[in-house]
């Protein structure tokens, strides 16, 4: 074959025997090639991915150079690389909305707040479009911990979310004292999750990352009337008792009929000054979990004191110490989500 008589199904057949590992179909199924232009002895295409945050993007850019230049003719192969993020929310009425992933625990304090805002920056890095909503209505962390205390103010009666570090955020910490206090019932709590979502003037965006309170409660099951979720992590910590409540938090994903993208191990480990590794809550406990319940276990999050500061200071640690080992993993976490997240957009495709 002669460089003039490559045709464009030449081309789409050569791209066809590519694979996208995650998805684990083929990149013309999943329609990813796009604009094909032959050239003389060039092709040049457009290769989108199913999200920026795509951890094996060289790979597949690598193999779908390889496919094409190894047509008979082809001298030069040009790539064009960009990202369309699938939509989830076949069924919601946020047609803005691409894709809700909620971030849980069956307890407190074991970091469910700062995986759900690194995740949420680390999204946004890699070009996504993403809003955060705390939903932990009683304890709202999240102004602080992304250096924010008031929101954007308001337009044609819809409220504007505040924005830092490139993400859109709504918490009731906006709208209440620090030191209020809220006893609210099922139904306030319900009015409230429900304004959030349809008061709020998200615009267009890839992921709504949506911190939930601990444990199982109003919060969730309003959150699942009010949007279609598309997923729930859930944070727990190594020792038993973490593991023991996350199993709840596990528990009610699937009654709620939401999918579980996977488990997060959270303060797995501290490496002391010396270099010592000591596991102050356990080890292995989020992988067992994850087995148990036959779900992806997308990681260990070790404890380091800069995740500390950047939450006290408003600027996350992906941020602050994009170098360092957690920001490493929380940057991995986010990836599998974003990855777990098209994986189930194309399910039924």
């Amino acid at each position: 074959m002669s460089a003039k008589n490559i045709t464009k199904d030449d081309v789409m057949k050569a791209l066809g025997t590519v694979m996208d590992p995650e998805l684990n179909r083929d990149l013309v199924s999943l329609g990813m090639i796009k604009d094909v232009e032959i050239s003389d002895a060039k092709v040049a295409f457009r290769l989108t991915l199913t999200t920026p945050a795509c951890p094996l993007r060289d790979k597949i850019r690598q193999d779908a150079y390889q496919a094409v230049s190894a047509l008979e003719g082809v001298e030069d192969v040009e790539i064009e690389m960009d990202a369309e993020v699938p939509v989830g929310q076949k069924k919601s009425k946020h047609e803005g909305i691409r894709n809700v992933i909620a971030i849980a625990s069956g307890k407190g304090g074991v970091g469910k707040s700062t995986v759900a805002v690194n995740v949420a920056v680390a999204l946004a890095e890699k070009g996504a479009k993403v809003g955060l909503l705390d939903a932990d209505i009683y304890g709202p962390n999240i102004p602080t911990m992304m250096g924010v205390d008031r929101i954007g103010g308001t337009k044609e009666k819809m409220i504007l979310p505040a924005q830092a570090h490139g993400v859109k955020m709504m918490s009731i910490g906006f709208l209440v004292e620090p030191q209020q206090a809220l006893i609210w019932r099922g139904p306030m709590l319900h009015g409230a999750i429900k304004q959030f979502i349809s008061d709020v003037e998200w615009g267009e965006l890839d992921y709504l990352i949506v911190d939930l309170p601990p444990g199982t409660g109003d919060v969730q099951l309003s959150l699942t009337q009010t949007l279609e979720i598309q997923g729930g992590v859930i944070v727990t910590l190594p020792q038993r008792v973490s593991l023991d409540d996350a199993r709840r938090g596990l528990t009610m994903f699937g009654e709620l009929g939401v999918p579980v993208f996977g488990v997060v191990e959270n303060m797995s480990s501290f490496v002391t000054p010396g270099g010592e590794e000591v596991d102050i809550f356990g080890s292995g406990g989020g992988q067992m979990l994850a087995d148990e319940f036959n779900v992806p276990y997308m990681g260990s999050i070790p404890i380091d004191p800069e995740v500390r500061k950047g939450g006290d200071e408003g600027v996350p640690v992906v941020i602050s110490e994009p170098d360092a080992e957690v920001s490493v993993a929380l940057r991995q976490v986010a990836e599998k989500i974003a990855g777990q997240a098209s994986k189930e957009a194309y399910q039924e495709t």
